[in-house]
């Protein structure tokens, strides 16, 4: 027998006798020698990319990533780290109004929330108020960022846990706060009713909190959640940073919000301008609305006491006075005007340059927002945000917090119209009585001191509707910008 084939035969035997958890281990360290290697081949491909940058920057671009796509990471930024406290029930809201009645009404719910130390389950948006906009608050604000922005002040969850819920027998308290509530109010008399009912449905949002004698940090953390946490869906952010850059690439743009739309007219019973038939729409509608308490109003008693939003021919006049020539491009910040391009016609004959959002985006790039009122009206926020000039031809909500907001970014130029004098001034130069450049003159006079600059926030004590709005004029906010000191001039009258 030869001696190889002998040896051979030997080895097999031993390796035949070999344990089979001899076996196990060798199998074992060739699929670590093979997963060590991989991780070798891998980090000096990776140091070779990174030398090859170095050396070409764009060498390795084409070759890796032909469809040319960046590969430049951004990290978020870290998240705050979350408040720790025990908390004394939970807090549900529905919001009542337009986009931005309740997005200040939101900033008021984390507040008071902060305040009492409770959980707020993201708020309910209005959907049976004039407009009937399906939208929830995930559809206009990016969730997460809202609930994580704030986690180091307040705890906020999407949803009830299930054991509150009405299918588990629990029925939450059900009321309105009242109106224009300090501090005390909530701690005194909202805060002792989470001890019997752990859970607390405000079911109106409007105006809830104070404008004045709130504590200097629960005022800032008002503003952190207005301009810092509710941020709009990157889809409303997309479009609307779009808008804003077409027009910036055709000059300079002033935003004018137009707030000639059925539903204020109806509701402020103005028909200043409007034809018999429209008159009468109007005045149905207002009765077909019960929380329209005011039912039989006299259209110029309110006009000339400034409670109506300028028409569109008002407006052109306004605008023609302060200065503006045929070539200011316009941006129309609002929903349909009533009387269509009928009421739009002096407008655009004297500033031809008049754009919408209608007018710059591709019809299919707004079929989303079609039928959303309030996802429309945060495109046109965006917009009066960015603008060089803003021009509100009303005082509402929307008017209010652009203001605030184009105050808080380094009191960008807005020119708060004095309707009440404005008005009268129309009036007698329509008659005859005053000549354009008496008219003129007088309009500019008129609004020196209103464009929007640094000014101290008025209190009215005994007249909270009639006091400044916080959210107008949020000083304590940016104080030192404006070089003011928190506490705000005090009135006994207006």
């Amino acid at each position: 027998m030869d001696v190889r084939s002998e040896n051979s035969s030997v080895q097999v035997v031993r390796w035949a006798k070999l344990p089979g958890q001899v076996i196990q281990r060798t199998r074992l360290k060739v699929w670590f020698i093979r997963v060590c290697s991989s991780i070798l081949i891998w980090t000096c491909l990776v140091q070779l990319l990174t030398v090859g940058e170095l050396w070409h920057p764009r060498f390795f671009t084409g070759f890796f990533n032909p469809i040319n796509v960046s590969t430049t990471i951004v990290l978020p930024p870290p998240l705050p780290p979350p408040r720790n406290y025990t908390s004394n029930g939970f807090l549900k809201v529905s919001c009542n109004g337009g986009l931005n009645q309740m997005r200040a009404a939101i900033c008021d719910m984390v507040t008071v929330a902060r305040l009492l130390n409770l959980t707020l389950v993201v708020p309910e948006l209005d959907k049976t108020s004039f407009w009937a906009d399906p939208s929830d608050f995930e559809d206009i604000f990016d969730v997460g960022h809202f609930i994580n922005s704030l986690r180091d002040e307040v705890r906020i969850v999407k949803r009830l846990p299930k054991r509150f819920s009405r299918k588990y027998g629990s029925q939450p308290l059900e009321m309105p706060p009242v109106s224009w509530s300090s501090e005390k109010y909530y701690l005194e008399q909202i805060l002792p009713l989470f001890n019997k009912h752990k859970v607390i449905h405000f079911n109106r949002t409007d105006t809830r909190l104070a404008n004045n004698g709130i504590p200097p940090h629960l005022q800032m953390l008002r503003c952190r959640v207005n301009f810092h946490a509710l941020k709009f869906t990157p889809s409303i952010e997309a479009l609307g940073n779009k808008l804003v850059k077409i027009l910036r690439e055709k000059g300079p743009f002033m935003a004018l919000h137009l707030r000639y739309e059925m539903d204020m007219l109806a509701f402020s019973g103005c028909t200043h301008g409007c034809t018999s038939e429209e008159s009468e729409e109007l005045r149905r509608l207002r009765y077909a609305f019960p929380w329209w308490r005011e039912k039989e109003i006299v259209s110029e008693e309110r006009r000339l006491h400034g409670l109506c939003p300028l028409t569109p021919e008002e407006a052109t006049l306004i605008l023609q006075a302060l200065g503006f020539d045929q070539n200011t491009q316009i941006y129309i910040a609002s929903g349909e005007i009533y009387g269509s391009e009928r009421r739009l016609a002096a407008l655009r004959d004297t500033f031809p340059r008049i754009v919408k959002k209608e007018t710059l985006l591709d019809p299919e790039e707004l079929r989303q927002f079609q039928n959303h009122s309030s996802q429309m009206a945060a495109l046109d926020f965006m917009v009066s945000v960015a603008s060089n000039i803003f021009v509100p031809s009303y005082d509402g909500n929307m008017a209010k917090l652009v203001e605030g907001h184009r105050r808080y970014l380094g009191f960008k130029k807005t020119v708060q119209l004095n309707r009440k004098e404005l008005v009268a001034l129309i009036d007698l130069h329509q008659n005859g009585t005053l000549s354009w450049e008496q008219f003129s003159n007088a309009v500019k006079s008129t609004h020196e001191e209103r464009m929007g600059l640094p000014k101290r926030r008025r209190v009215i004590t005994e007249k909270p509707k009639e006091e400044d709005y916080f959210y107008a004029n949020p000083e304590e906010c940016f104080c030192q910008m404006a070089n003011c000191s928190i506490s705000p001039v005090t009135n006994s009258t207006q």
